[in-house]
């Protein structure tokens, strides 16, 4: 019965996130993903995809785009409602089911975002667009990537709604959740001992190493030796770096569970 009811929850709190997105003129979300990702493809060396260090700056600047498209989708989703959340789990709401609920909308959300970021790097890189990934049409694992760059930010915004107890809260911790994502990555500097532990933690560092195993990096001229082990063109490879991705989905949303247990206690 209790599981029963966990699912009920579930479906209620599905149908409640899709309308109020419909409701929110979602026609929005998904222009703003477009036209952040046009900017950067305008902007995009011209032998991207075919040179090293154009590939490789050009794959950083759209997984941050990804990131930050990830993140605004739901740094304010869950705080905004806390004192509704406090008021239902008092009288039976499971924040399992609450999160859970909340993820699979994010799920369907950055899905399609996804797919206009991959359509998009697409149509404005045919010429050097590689066709060939490494086990899957390379279309196809650019999209898989942008996918799990895009919802594993999503939840990384869920935790952190989670976490604060109000929307300006969470939009003043956005920057820095962003600067750690960008300065952290490995990309940008070169990271030794804490910091490079800390790296591990980034989406942008497996998300990077996503794309350029896809784009086979390695094989392109004045490649740095120094990376070559995190562009493998290898499926173990490839298939690690997204299970990553995944894991972060759910740690997320099980730090975002665990925080929400204790929205009781929460005096404001």
């Amino acid at each position: 019965m209790n599981e029963a009811a966990r699912g009920k929850q579930i479906g209620i709190y599905v149908g409640k996130c899709f309308r109020l997105f419909f409701h929110d003129q979602w026609w929005k979300t998904l222009l703003s993903a477009a036209i952040i990702t046009l900017l950067i493809s305008a902007v995009t060396a011209s032998d991207m995809y075919q040179a090293y260090n154009s590939t490789r700056n050009g794959s950083f600047a759209l997984i941050c785009a990804c990131i930050w498209i990830g993140i605004f989708n739901s740094i304010q989703s869950v705080c905004r409602e806390r004192s509704i959340i406090k008021r239902e789990h008092r009288t039976g709401l499971h924040m399992s089911s609450y999160i859970i609920a909340h993820l699979i909308f994010e799920t369907v959300l950055s899905f399609v975002e996804a797919l206009i970021v991959t359509l998009l790097i697409w149509l404005t890189n045919l010429k050097n667009f590689p066709s060939a990934g490494v086990f899957l049409p390379a279309l196809l694992e650019f999209f898989i990537t942008y996918f799990l760059i895009i919802l594993s930010s999503d939840a990384l915004g869920v935790m952190v709604s989670s976490l604060v107890h109000t929307p300006e809260t969470a939009m003043t911790v956005m920057p820095f959740v962003l600067i750690i994502e960008l300065v952290m990555s490995g990309f940008i500097f070169k990271l030794q001992g804490f910091s490079e532990k800390l790296s591990y933690i980034t989406v942008s560092k497996w998300g990077l190493n996503a794309l350029c195993t896809t784009a086979n990096v390695n094989m392109m001229d004045n490649h740095i030796p120094e990376y070559m082990d995190s562009y493998l063109f290898r499926v173990e490879n490839l298939l690690g770096l997204w299970l990553i991705l995944i894991l972060f989905v759910l740690i997320y949303g099980l730090i975002a569970i665990f925080s929400l247990e204790f929205i009781d206690k929460d005096k404001r």
